[in-house]
């Protein structure tokens, strides 16, 4: 019988190849996706399209609104940072303890399904800076998972948190996902999409996600505005 296994899944580059991972390791992947207010829909409607024909067996949705604390360009009318991805400091696409969010959902949803493992697409290299996708982070949160939950507390599983992605350069999580058979075509990665879905190709996910794709020598398969 195959383990199943929670994957976060936004319908981004990222998530997609980390439910790609999942698959081809031998898990029941099921997909679970949030729509938390955030300014770039696009994302979720792509999620929603293509989450079992990547192989997930459910995909669940959950919603909430982040919008009612804003604080992020990406839950309120902060404009998106078009300059360039900065270095070293926090940009204003953070959204306030998003990761942390989305892990609890995703612990009380393998609780409920006997799932140990849950798989999200956090990245220590080619990212925006957000400490919410930092090894240290993701290994405080696993220790917490195993101390508040029932199958923790009463020894039927040890809950891991799976980021294959950690320590791979957007280039390299291209390639892997080539490997596996991952159509980027069907993802979505913009922070400020235009109305047609259009990604705007300035943003910081943007830049990392072109950056990847020209290190691997490729042309990125989604549309980009013109001009």
């Amino acid at each position: 019988m195959q383990k199943k296994a929670v994957v976060l899944y936004s319908g981004g580059l990222d998530s997609t190849t980390c439910l790609a991972i999942a698959r081809d390791e031998g898990y029941a992947p099921y997909a679970m996706s949030f729509s938390y207010g955030q300014r770039h829909r696009q994302e979720l409607e792509v999620a929603r399209r293509n989450a079992r024909p990547m192989g997930a067996l459910d995909h669940l949705v959950v919603e909430f609104d982040l919008r009612t604390m804003g604080g992020s360009a990406l839950t309120s009318e902060i404009e998106v940072p078009k300059g360039g991805v900065e270095e070293d400091q926090i940009p204003v696409t953070y959204v306030p303890a998003r990761n942390t969010i989305f892990l609890s959902f995703a612990l009380g949803w393998a609780e409920t399904l006997g799932a140990f493992d849950i798989f999200i697409g956090v990245n220590a290299l080619d990212y925006s800076g957000y400490p919410d996708c930092r090894p240290e982070f993701i290994a405080a949160f696993e220790t917490m998972a195993n101390l508040a939950t029932k199958a923790g507390v009463e020894g039927e599983g040890c809950l891991k948190i799976r980021t294959p992605l950690i320590s791979l350069s957007k280039a390299e999580i291209i390639r892997k996902g080539l490997s596996l058979g991952v159509d980027y075509g069907l993802t979505h990665s913009c922070y400020d999409p235009a109305e047609d879905g259009a990604a705007c190709g300035l943003c910081d996910s943007c830049r990392l996600r072109l950056k990847g794709f020209a290190e691997v020598g490729l042309a990125d398969p989604i549309r980009y505005r013109q001009g």
